[in-house]
């Protein structure tokens, strides 16, 4: 029997689910302006595991990758979340570098 599959899709659910804390926690703390640098980071990732001979390190960060790319459209929506009263909202927040050309971006989503 391979365990491959079922083991790789549970480490995936992991990821994921620890990519919804992430984006609340980040988001109240950051801010959703941080979404390029999300985005680029989850890019890197995903072209990082095409070239890991590993199955296994190719798949976790991959997943990984992909978690990322999905918490950068994210951040926006749950600024818009955190705004109507759903989560905690902080006022103060770690702006990135260049955040007055990031505001004049659309954030994406999906």
């Amino acid at each position: 029997m391979n365990f491959f599959g079922i083991s790789l899709g549970i480490v995936t659910l992991l990821i994921i689910g620890l990519g919804f804390a992430w984006v609340i926690r980040g988001e109240r703390y950051f801010g959703y302006l941080w979404w390029p640098y999300v985005l680029g980071l989850g890019l890197v990732l995903i072209v990082a595991s095409l070239f890991l001979s590993n199955d296994w390190a190719s798949g976790v960060v991959g997943a990984l990758g992909a978690s990322f790319v999905w918490g950068a459209t994210e951040l926006k929506e749950q600024a818009v979340r955190a705004e109507l009263g759903w989560f905690p909202f902080r006022k103060q927040k770690i702006h990135p570098p260049g955040a007055a050309v990031i505001r004049k971006w659309r954030a994406p989503h999906l």
